[in-house]
């Protein structure tokens, strides 16, 4: 019996855990419902490629080539003889002229191979560039998702205020309609007017217009956050966050300020980039075919005969065109990096402000439930005294409502000042 009542719970209270929604929750939903975050898997393989294609100009380049032509002429060293009269003179001395010309028809089929010696740094400057690129639009995702983040929690506190503010009208339709049977029989035994009756049921559908209000607002604020988060918790119970200690104001971490370094850092990654345009670049290189005629052009007149042929060799390449434009690319890559700090300046003055209005309403909010407390107390007397001079006919109706009026309204204030109060730190903590 108690082997099956253990596995009862133990395999119940997760359905329990999981009635009440935390915002921890809800900002983890809503990343992985939120359609940039396909974009960290497009990013990297993007990177992985360019990377790749940047370590892949150090592989042999081997170039297959074939062609065929056909000349309207080709050199003959039998007519240069014949003018020359060499001709003559070698039949005179017994000698045979062999026929020395070149076909018209030549072509071959060719294997050009080249290996990078080095590159003047361009293959690693653009590995660099990869790198830098990756990492500035993954820090372009991370915005995204603090923006997101900031969404969800404003959503969240709002949807605990809203509730707050329900149960508060709860709390007061409560003490309405206890005093409305406390009314209905003093007019039971003559002892109170209708129009006492009338005035407390007024109160009673004022505050069935205000619930139904508040319940469309709240409902409107819970189909959004399920909708960014991608779950339907239009019925779940939002667990209060827990209090938070107040984080030190150091060094920002905020991913603007990482978007910013990550774009800096891209510029020093273009930079060598341009540095490596004016580098020379060396190479070794061979190329090897078949065809006619060969390398040996005499025998290829003799002969006729198609052959092989090979070459090897050391080449150096340096195109000067660089340093024309390097100094006006390097000076706009030094715009652009004044421009980020100039950014960053903008960035931590309005954060500095944020910063100070946050701590501001923080200490607003203390000094202002540090009062609430004792006046829910007074107001709450106040109200139970104001039932019993209702009772001994010493005041009238509409003070008594008034007075809980008042206590309602005391009670509202410290839940909304409670919520306020939290929601602040939350948010200084994210600035």
């Amino acid at each position: 019996m108690k082997r099956t009542l253990f596995i009862i719970i133990a395999v119940c209270s997760p359905l329990w855990l999981s009635a009440q929604v935390t915002l921890d929750s809800c900002r983890q939903w809503a990343r992985q419902n939120y359609p940039a975050i396909r974009q960290y898997e497009l990013v990297q393989k993007s990177a992985e490629y360019s990377v790749s294609n940047a370590a892949r100009s150090w592989i042999p380049r081997v170039t297959l080539s074939g062609m065929v032509t056909y000349q309207s002429d080709a050199a003959n060293m039998s007519d240069v003889w014949e003018t020359m009269g060499l001709d003559a003179m070698l039949a005179a001395m017994g000698q045979d002229i062999p026929d020395l010309y070149m076909r018209k028809l030549q072509g071959k089929v060719q294997v050009d191979v080249q290996q990078t010696l080095w590159d003047g740094g361009k293959s690693e400057a653009e590995r660099q560039t990869a790198e830098a690129d990756r990492l500035q639009q993954e820090a372009q995702v991370d915005v995204d998702f603090y923006q997101l983040d900031n969404r969800v929690m404003a959503l969240y506190f709002g949807i605990l205020l809203l509730d707050e503010q329900q149960n508060q009208l709860t709390h007061t339709d409560s003490l309405l309609r206890s005093n409305l049977k406390r009314v209905q029989s003093l007019y039971d035994n003559e002892m109170a007017l209708r129009s006492d009756v009338d005035a407390v049921e007024v109160e009673l559908l004022s505050l069935e217009q205000k619930q139904q209000q508040l319940h469309y607002s709240r409902q409107a604020y819970r189909e959004m956050l399920s909708l960014m988060a991608g779950r339907n918790i239009t019925e779940e119970t939002l667990a209060m966050p827990a209090e938070i200690a107040m984080m030190p104001q150091e060094e920002s971490t905020r991913p603007e300020l990482h978007l910013l370094s990550a774009k800096s850092d891209y510029f020093a990654s273009q930079r060598k980039s341009i540095q490596s345009l004016t580098m020379p670049q060396f190479s070794a290189f061979a190329q090897g075919w078949y065809g006619y005629p060969t390398l040996n052009m005499f025998e290829s007149m003799q002969s006729g005969q198609w052959g092989l042929n090979g070459i090897v060799g050391l080449r150096m390449q340096w195109n000067l065109w660089g340093f024309y434009t390097q100094k006006n690319r390097m000076n706009q890559l030094d715009l652009a990096q004044q421009q980020l700090e100039v950014q960053r300046d903008v960035f931590l003055y309005n954060q500095r402000l944020q910063r100070k209005q946050e701590s501001t309403e923080i200490t607003r909010l203390t000094e202002a439930l540090d009062n609430d407390e004792r006046i829910v107390s007074l107001r709450g007397r106040v109200r139970k005294a104001a039932e019993t001079k209702y009772e001994n006919g010493t005041i009238t109706t509409s003070e008594l409502l008034q007075k809980i009026a008042d206590e309602s309204a005391a009670r509202s204030a410290r839940s909304l000042h409670q919520i306020e109060l939290l929601k602040a730190k939350y948010e200084l903590n994210n600035l």
